[in-house]
């Protein structure tokens, strides 16, 4: 305190000499030392004051200080780096009339890397050894922070070995974060080991986050393990990098004791590991431990936000996305890139088209996407997610102006659009699409081709798909899989060539699923073919003895085809199985929000009014001799 007082006082000192030699005469700048120049410097570097700091300079200048020795020198390159301008700094080092020493190179190098321009200090440490300019402690630091690949970081430590400079913490720290930046763990852990002291925690951090950092969870606990055995006291950051190794791996009991010894120390009052806790206890799917962690977390930050709508959209639920998404604009807290790429897919999955083009347009008027013709923007992945969430909102007619607005389209934006096409019943343009697809020389792949046969399958073209099978292999050099075997199989027996597709599923070279045999069922519960229907069945009850999708729609052939007795006997022996048919779900987007409904729910507050006008529809229905098919099951014998 006292040292920064004498600062102060001395370029308090300084300036008013200053402004009286402007009005009489430079004897004031006479009286004013080298050392009381350099102290001035060291304040102005400390408040970034870089008017007081010009000034000191050039009175410098005036008085012939720059050329008795490089520390002057030194001092005003380190003001100018500390003052947010590196371009006076390097003028400073470049017009210096003294040759430079180690002090020198080290102040010039630090404000490089400050300023973020790590190649032009590396070429500064390459000058100053050309010119047998011997590097010292403090040189190290900085320039393994410049390195830009392995093999200098190799060559920087043994250097740093030869001159026995390999024990000191700042130098050993700096190589543990070189070597893990670039994936090299084992040169780390000898560095680590090596160091004589490892009481302070940095170090453990340093090994903990960098192992994370880099996908060696494992190794993260380990050195985690060691830290505790070792006596060495946690602190936030380690439990920071704990908690990302423990959330990879679905640790939920580990990560358990960990929040608990976060409670204990009184760490859990960082938002940093609020957030850390709310991504462990999300990637081990305990949406409710996320969630209360993130009420209880008081100064919520945008990731705080971004954790908890990503743990509730993992987990599928959608509607809480949407809902959290909501508080979160009503809580003043601006969303990011992560936040609407997160918020997108529940728009598409719920259809909610409304929410999606006000995300949509809040991305448009916030700058995080832009609708441009600039050919330097490159955000595929944006571009992508708008472009499925229009797609599985049925509005092509927008998806087809984003896709034709965008810069660079990559094969997930023609498969995106083009299984949109043909999910929505336009198989021809589907077609047509991975025509352009090939015409652009973009190699199509198993979602390409997977999209071709689906949009061949909704729209009929039986011919086409067939031949599209054919080809997948040699033309395209895609294997078929089963989920193309699936597409073709549906489309066959959407056309009502049953013993076709019954023939393909036995003779294809891959074992059919139960997906294969659900989607054959539905084809001939669709005909009415009650015997190949029940062949489908009794595959699908041995495959999947446990859902009730294959009893549902036996029990609807048997229903369509008059066999009653069947529809008992298959009721009874879901009973026998306790097999319970999952409810039907479905919602509807109105202004105020998405409404959910489930089969015979009454929940919904106008849920009185709801089922009036929908008794209302049916009996008009049943006017015009439409019978529903529930009904026709109730009446069974």
């Amino acid at each position: 305190m006292r040292q920064r007082t004498f600062f102060m006082k001395s370029l308090s000192i300084f300036k008013a000499q200053c402004q009286y030699s402007i009005s009489f005469s430079s004897i004031a700048y006479k009286s004013f030392d080298l050392k009381a120049c350099i102290l001035s410097l060291q304040s102005c570097a400390n408040d970034k004051d870089l008017t007081g700091g010009k000034r000191v300079h050039c009175h410098m200048l005036r008085c012939g200080h720059l050329n008795l020795s490089p520390v002057p020198t030194t001092s005003i390159i380190n003001m100018y780096s500390k003052c947010n301008s590196i371009s006076n700094a390097l003028s400073v080092f470049y017009t210096s009339p003294l040759d430079h020493n180690v002090f020198a190179y080290n102040a010039i190098i630090a404000g490089l890397i400050v300023h973020d321009l790590p190649k032009r200090a590396f070429e500064f440490y390459l000058q100053m050894r050309a010119i047998d300019v011997m590097p010292d402690k403090f040189t190290f630091p900085c320039v393994l922070k410049a390195c830009k690949n392995e093999v200098d970081v190799k060559k920087i430590h043994g250097l740093v070995f030869k001159l026995g400079l390999e024990v000191d913490l700042f130098i050993g720290s700096a190589l543990l974060h070189s070597y893990l930046m670039y994936r090299m763990v084992d040169f780390a852990l000898d560095v680590f080991e090596d160091l004589p002291e490892r009481e302070d925690v940095v170090l453990w951090n340093a090994m903990i986050n960098g192992y994370a950092q880099t996908g060696e969870f494992g190794s993260a606990l380990m050195v985690f393990r060691w830290m505790i055995e070792d006596g060495v006291i946690p602190n936030r950051f380690s439990i920071t990098g704990v908690l990302s190794a423990l959330a990879n791996y679905g640790e939920f009991y580990n990560g358990k004791v960990i929040h608990g010894f976060v409670i204990k120390k009184g760490f859990d009052l960082g938002v940093a590991i609020s957030n850390a806790l709310i991504d462990m206890y999300g990637k081990c799917s305990c949406v409710a431990d996320a969630f209360e962690v993130f009420e209880t977390t008081d100064d919520k930050d945008i990731f705080s936000w971004n954790s908890i709508i990503c743990v509730h959209e993992q987990c599928g639920n959608h509607e809480g996305t949407l809902r959290l998404f909501k508080r979160m604009l009503s809580a003043g807290v601006r969303p990011d890139l992560v936040t609407v790429t997160t918020t997108l897919p529940a728009c598409a999955h719920l259809a909610a088209l409304r929410h999606g083009r006000e995300i949509h347009a809040y991305m448009i008027v916030n700058g995080l996407r832009k609708d441009t013709a600039d050919e330097e923007y490159d955000d595929t992945y944006i571009d992508n997610a708008i472009l499925d969430m229009y797609v599985k909102c049925g509005s092509m007619r927008e998806a087809q102006l984003i896709f034709d607005m965008m810069n660079f389209k990559d094969v997930a934006s023609w498969n995106i659009m083009i299984k949109g096409y043909g999910m929505h019943g336009f198989g021809i343009k589907a077609l047509e699409l991975f025509s352009d697809m090939c015409k652009a020389e973009l190699r199509p792949d198993d979602v390409t081709l997977v999209g071709v046969l689906s949009a061949c399958s909704h729209s009929g073209l039986v011919k086409q798909g067939r031949e599209f099978l054919a080809q997948m292999q040699p033309k395209y050099g895609v294997v078929p899989s089963i989920e193309h075997y699936t597409s073709v199989i549906d489309m066959l027996g959407r056309a009502g060539q049953l013993e076709a597709a019954y023939e393909l599923l036995l003779t294809m070279p891959i074992k059919a699923n139960s997906v294969v045999w659900r989607a054959f069922l539905a084809a001939c519960r669709l005909h009415g073919n009650a015997d190949l229907a029940e062949v489908a069945a009794k595959q699908l009850l041995d495959l999947e003895p446990d859902h009730c999708g294959s009893y549902v729609i036996l029990s609807n052939v048997y229903g369509q085809t008059g066999h009653y007795e069947e529809v008992l006997e298959i009721r009874d022996a879901m009973k026998l199985q306790n097999v319970r048919k999952t409810p039907g779900c479905s919602w509807i987007e109105l202004h105020n929000g998405v409404h959910v409904f489930i089969t015979a729910d009454k929940s919904h507050p106008e849920g009185n009014l709801i089922y009036a006008g929908l008794n209302s529809l049916t009996a008009r229905l049943r006017e015009h001799g439409y019978t529903p098919e529930s009904d026709a099951l109730e009446s069974s014998p």
